[in-house]
């Protein structure tokens, strides 16, 4: 095709390509490098957010992709403006997240640019890829492509385009290139090898303890229901990942989370399982609670890409290579029947009644126990609600909300990194605008990138935020107490949430009794809009992961 004589800019085609791609939502911080692009791509049609931090962009667009099915879009300036997302990125490569980053670069004109900087280090190191644009007529097969391998590989993209190539005027073809999408290539479901199912039976026919644990893969499979169904004909139990938390809400045999935020009940029946089938789940060291958790079982693992190691600890024993849903139908319809094997009517009383944590703690006037809170909320918020919960000491809490299904709950952990809440809570609102969305942070997380919320108050995001206020970074008060040390450094003392949220033009509340929540709940219902529930917790009050991994010393 030749060259285009419409008067139109490189930035306008680009535009174009990325509508094409159909993102849904692109999360937008404006500058030099980009600004003439983002402002095109509002004229297409696209949904935009802009953003206050160009961190909250990406971790925005990582909620939005895995709300969605689809990648994440977010664009954001050259220099600084790229150097923010250092945080963002490593998080979205170990979470297996798609998404593309439109990054500008400094322009190749110049001698010498301000915010001139080697951009490609800063986002390898990441683990994420690095496409630098700079040959013109290639500009709008380039966007495309990083869509491309962003579907293929799921793995953030950041494509680096200098901002006076894009400003130019556009000399490339005059269509544009086949949408990402339509280059997919078809691959059906991949049923299991006859010999490989051969062996499987025989080791799910040798046990009598069998916990049958789904992660994102089952999710993404559709396995769920083949995988309650394997359990039930086997008499076994069942259990999730924390990104899969809710596959199996309301099972009567259902433990919840598997792993570090395993409750007292599902630890207990995870010590005396004799195997664990592993469902489209790639068996982290959090997952296997470092291989503490199922001390005397056998794995087998169901997956399209089974491993041995995983974060440095062998993680299976067996495999089964098949789409997760196809090889637990396979090893189901080659099963017979059982009977209850250790499933009784006084497990389920004690899967549904026993506390995740029963560990008591001396209250302390004026503050709430973090396990009292998320039960309140649990008790009252509405199920076709969405939940998003964060990172930090608080999350473990938040994880035990056993009714909630998955298909309604987004847990991003992969880089441990706290300050994504908001963002994350962003995300999933331009995802689901249907229904509110409600976020549990911790006041340190929150306290990180709480510019967001003037980000939430003007694009009108139906947004809850409940705040855990326990005036301190959690994790590092138990840690420093459990070594002896001082807590100095991670106390700040309870900021009042409230009133900064109202300063951005949120409705604020402080809880000084758990009885309010419904009322707040209500409020929040009918009055639209977002609003921030300040709820200060103790400081005092030690996760079973901290106290496990960090046991006081005499």
């Amino acid at each position: 095709m030749g060259g285009s004589s419409t008067g139109r800019h490189a930035f306008d085609i680009l535009a174009d390509v990325a509508a094409q791609e159909r993102p849904g939502v692109c999360f937008a911080l404006l500058g030099d490098a980009n600004m003439n692009f983002a402002t095109r791509l509002a004229e297409t049609g696209c949904a935009m957010i802009y953003v206050r931090h160009e961190h909250c962009a990406v971790a925005a667009a990582m909620a939005h992709a895995r709300k969605t099915g689809g990648v994440g879009f977010a664009t954001v300036t050259c220099g600084p403006g790229l150097t923010q997302l250092t945080t963002a990125l490593p998080a979205a490569v170990r979470a297996r997240i798609p998404l593309v980053v439109l990054a500008g670069e400094a322009p190749l004109k110049s001698a010498w640019y301000n915010q001139m900087i080697d951009q490609a280090p800063f986002v390898t190191a990441t683990g994420a890829s690095y496409r630098a644009l700079h040959h013109p007529a290639r500009l709008a097969e380039g966007l495309r492509d990083a869509f491309l391998e962003a579907r293929m590989t799921r793995a953030p993209v950041v494509v680096g385009i200098p901002f006076d190539l894009q400003n130019a005027a556009w000399a490339g073809p005059d269509g544009l290139p086949a949408a990402s999408a339509d280059l997919m290539p078809t691959a059906s479901p991949m049923p299991p090898n006859p010999d490989d199912l051969a062996r499987a039976v025989a080791l799910v026919a040798g046990a009598e303890r069998v916990v049958v644990m789904a992660g994102l893969g089952a999710v993404d499979a559709g396995a769920g229901p083949a995988c309650a169904a394997l359990a039930d004909r086997l008499g076994g139990l069942l259990a999730t990942t924390l990104p899969a938390r809710g596959l199996f809400a309301g099972h009567p045999f259902n433990l919840n989370v598997a792993g570090g935020f395993a409750t007292e009940t599902a630890r207990d029946c995870f010590a005396t399982a004799d195997l664990i089938v592993a469902v489209g789940t790639s068996l982290s060291h959090h997952n296997a609670d470092g291989g503490k958790l199922w001390p005397k079982a056998r794995v087998l693992q169901i997956d399209i890409q089974p491993m041995t190691l995983a974060q440095g600890r062998i993680a299976a024993d067996s495999h089964l290579r098949a789409d997760a849903s196809l090889g637990v139908e396979a090893l189901l319809a080659a099963i017979a029947p059982r009977d209850l094997g250790w499933r009784t009517a006084a497990l389920a009383h004690w899967i549904a009644t026993a506390p995740a944590d029963s560990t008591e703690f001396a209250p302390i006037p004026g503050l709430h126990d973090p396990r009292d809170v998320v039960a309140a909320f649990e008790a009252h918020l509405p199920q076709a609600w969405e939940m998003v919960n964060s990172s930090g000491h608080c999350s473990y809490f938040v994880a035990q909300m056993p009714s909630r299904a998955q298909a309604r709950f987004l847990t991003i952990r992969e880089f441990g990194a706290i300050g994504n809440g908001l963002a994350f809570a962003m995300g999933v609102a331009a995802a689901r605008p249907d229904q509110p969305t409600v976020l549990f942070d911790g006041d340190g997380s929150l306290l990180m990138h709480v510019q967001e919320l003037e980000t939430i108050a003007r694009h009108r995001l139906k947004i809850l935020i409940v705040a855990l206020n326990d005036g301190a970074y959690g994790s590092e008060i138990h840690k420093l107490r459990a070594e002896g040390l001082s807590d100095a450094g991670a106390v700040f003392g309870h900021t009042d949430l409230a009133a900064i949220a109202r300063g951005f033009g949120i409705r604020g509340a402080r809880v000084g009794d758990l009885a309010a929540v419904p009322g707040l709940i209500a409020e929040f219902a009918g009055q639209g809009g977002a609003m921030l529930v300040d709820v200060p917790i103790s400081d005092q009050i030690a996760s079973p992961v901290i106290r496990r991994a960090h046991p006081a010393k005499s």
